[in-house]
């Protein structure tokens, strides 16, 4: 499979497929279409049936099933990279890695160190894929989409191997939110299905946040700075002591496991008018709502520190932890985790510090527990891909779909 998945993945990475969280369109960028009608192809070309691709970007394949009375099962994939790193002009890099520091772009001095990233010790002769260190490589999640692809083109070509319907599904727009939203689980038919969309080797994920995002927007007054007292009134140093006011021990980089966070993504602006983004993160129920209730109760505040300007606060739910609807059968769970097992994986089950198109599809009917893929150090230039763990990826959904025919 290595071949395969090698050639599949940096075929799919150098594809740009950002998505655009400020696009009102479905999908959010036209060129996520490349991706997908490629896709759309290939999936003809290695015989998979029913190959449809709606008008809103969701591409739905099938293998029929070579044996009666086993529960449909769907696996899943989003083509759209992330937006806060450049995914424009990918370069993959093809390196065997032998320990020590991997050094990306020399010009650029760009250099990939176990010393800032102790995960690259565990791949000590492993195949990787990496960047050339000026755009993410974009293993998130078009490594997922070579492993289901390699997969199910496998079983196709092992017809002995015993299986149900398997169903495949690619998605749009997984990065900003909306993966799921026009997402059809009735067309989609499945008994159950996982996002292949996790990282190291082993992981199993049925638990995500709880998310919201939230944009903040001031608007000032412009005036000549030489005439400007009491006049003036300067958005910029208005969103930016409100984001001072947060906590900053309560953050990404200041968090892990368990605990949740609030993060300004970015800030735009100028005197006039300024605005800034930020994602809320909670994986319990009551400490989600608590965050969001302080971050209206902080902007009223602001409101009242400065009536001279105009301050809106404009935040939404965008998925909800998914435990709470898997644990309610874990029969899914217990399947991925005897796959790995006896193919001698560790199962690594622990919370999604983040979503996946599951944490939505859970509650729209469509249990979606996360699976890894083999890639590390995603939405950034030091992402890369193990292709020996993609190789086991694979191989995991070919044992869950024939574990589930027995």
């Amino acid at each position: 499979m290595k071949e395969e998945l090698i050639e599949r993945l940096t075929r799919y990475t150098k594809i740009d497929t950002q998505s655009d969280a400020g696009s009102a369109s479905v999908p959010s960028t036209a060129k996520q279409w490349d991706l997908l009608k490629e896709l759309e192809s290939e999936l003809n070309v290695i015989g998979m049936s029913n190959v449809s691709l709606d008008s809103k970007g969701y591409l739905f394949a099938e293998l029929p099933q070579n044996t009666e009375g086993k529960p449909v099962i769907g696996f899943l994939a989003h083509v759209d990279t992330a937006t806060d790193f450049t995914g424009t002009n990918v370069k993959p890099q093809l390196v065997q890695y032998e320990g020590g520091s991997l050094v990306l772009n020399e010009a650029l001095n760009v250099v990939l160190t176990p010393e800032q990233f102790p995960n690259l010790n565990n791949y000590t002769g492993h195949t990787l894929i990496t960047t050339d260190g000026t755009t993410l490589l974009g293993a998130d999640n078009k490594a997922g989409i070579a492993e289901i692809m390699t997969a199910v083109e496998y079983l196709i070509g092992h017809p002995d191997i015993k299986h149900g319907t398997v169903k495949v599904g690619f998605t749009p727009d997984e990065e900003i939110g909306r993966g799921p939203h026009d997402f059809n689980v009735d067309r989609f038919a499945a008994d159950f299905a996982y996002t292949v969309d996790g990282g190291p080797l082993g992981e199993l994920q049925y638990e995500s946040f709880n998310a919201a995002g939230a944009t903040v927007k001031v608007k000032g007054n412009s005036v000549h700075p030489g005439t400007a007292k009491n006049k003036m009134v300067n958005a910029v140093r208005i969103a930016a002591d409100i984001i001072a006011d947060f906590d900053a021990a309560d953050t990404p980089e200041k968090t892990e496991g368990y605990e949740g966070f609030n993060h300004v993504l970015n800030f735009s602006g100028d005197v006039e008018y300024s605005e800034f983004t930020m994602i809320i993160r909670d994986f319990d129920a009551a400490a989600f709502k608590a965050r969001k209730d302080s971050i209206e109760k902080k902007i009223n505040h602001f409101k009242d520190k400065y009536p001279e300007a105009e301050i809106e606060l404009d935040m939404n739910d965008q998925y909800y932890n998914m435990r709470e609807v898997i644990e309610k059968d874990m029969t899914i769970v217990s399947l991925a985790e005897k796959a790995m097992t006896s193919l001698g994986i560790k199962p690594v089950i622990e919370p999604v510090r983040g979503g996946t198109d599951g944490s939505q599809l859970s509650y729209k009917g469509l249990p979606a527990p996360n699976l890894f893929t083999g890639g590390e150090n995603f939405h950034g230039k030091f992402e890369f891909a193990s292709v020996n763990d993609m190789e086991k990826s694979a191989q995991t959904i070919v044992k869950i779909i024939e574990l589930n025919a027995e």
